[in-house]
């Protein structure tokens, strides 16, 4: 019995769709995916999954108040048994960057979360918007784990972190200290989160890196010459860690056939 688990940021899904991402989703073999950036209105996004291999997925969508920013989404074969905008901490609630669904999947219940947090940028309000948000975190993220081990609940947050945790997540990292996503004091708090209970799928089964990468630049050659950041997640309590099989990466073959700037994670889970 498995679960496969696909956490994208499609950089806008209309974008996506005319690039052949949707087609991409489709065939991945998910379960369950996870999207950020999705950059619509819930009727946008219905729209634009009409017709495609997954207008018949089930779809939850917190979108931003802003149009044509942020967003997140979880889409699903299963039916979620209960569907969560808001965590009751403020840093974090009504900004279309958090979505939590309730499943009973074939590895046991699970709580699955599409979260987008803050690019930043240093010494601006979206950077002081992006700690707090991280803040806020800290808190649900210790909350989830505790009620984890009590209920025999397992949890997995998927997004986009923009955070490279360690050198080895960061093929440039000398030439991006002091800025924003490798920041001390943002990978400070993943520190926090993976030594209280949370396990970086990623890099567990990814190997000791560098990479794998899974977001490069439009710009330049840093796609072709893997100069990339891995700055998206799936961190999972003890438990549902202990069932993770496989994590995967899927780097499209060559520019042209990329459909974002980010490259979907894929975990499997086997009971």
């Amino acid at each position: 019995m498995t679960l496969t688990v696909v956490t994208a940021n499609v950089n806008g899904i209309r974008a996506t769709a005319r690039r052949g991402g949707l087609e991409w989703l489709a065939h991945s073999g998910a379960d369950i995916i996870c999207l950020q950036e999705v950059r619509a209105t819930t009727p946008q996004v219905e729209e634009t999954l009409a017709g495609s291999g997954l207008e018949q997925w089930h779809v939850q969508h917190a979108p931003a108040p802003e149009l044509g920013r942020a967003g997140v989404a979880v889409l699903s074969r299963l039916e979620p048994d209960a569907v969560r905008l808001a965590t009751k901490v403020p840093e974090m609630d009504g900004q279309g960057r958090w979505l939590e669904c309730d499943f009973d999947t074939p590895v046991g219940p699970v709580t699955i979360i599409s979260t987008y947090i803050h690019s930043g940028e240093v010494d601006t309000p979206k950077q002081e918007a992006k700690f707090a948000f991280l803040t806020g975190m800290d808190k649900y993220l210790a909350k989830l784990s505790r009620a984890a081990k009590k209920n025999g609940n397992d949890v997995l947050v998927c997004g986009d972190f923009n955070i490279g945790h360690r050198e080895v997540d960061i093929k440039n990292w000398k030439g991006n200290r002091g800025k924003s996503g490798f920041l001390e004091e943002e990978r400070a708090h993943l520190d926090t989160w993976f030594s209280n209970g949370w396990t970086d799928l990623g890099r567990e089964l990814g190997g000791e890196g560098p990479g794998p990468y899974t977001w490069w630049s439009w710009r330049g050659r840093g796609f072709d010459t893997d100069g990339g950041w891995r700055i998206d997640y799936q961190i999972a309590t003890e438990s549902l860690a202990a069932k993770a099989k496989q994590a995967v990466v899927g780097k499209a073959p060559t520019y042209a056939e990329r459909w974002s700037d980010h490259a979907p994670l894929t975990v499997t889970f086997k009971q």
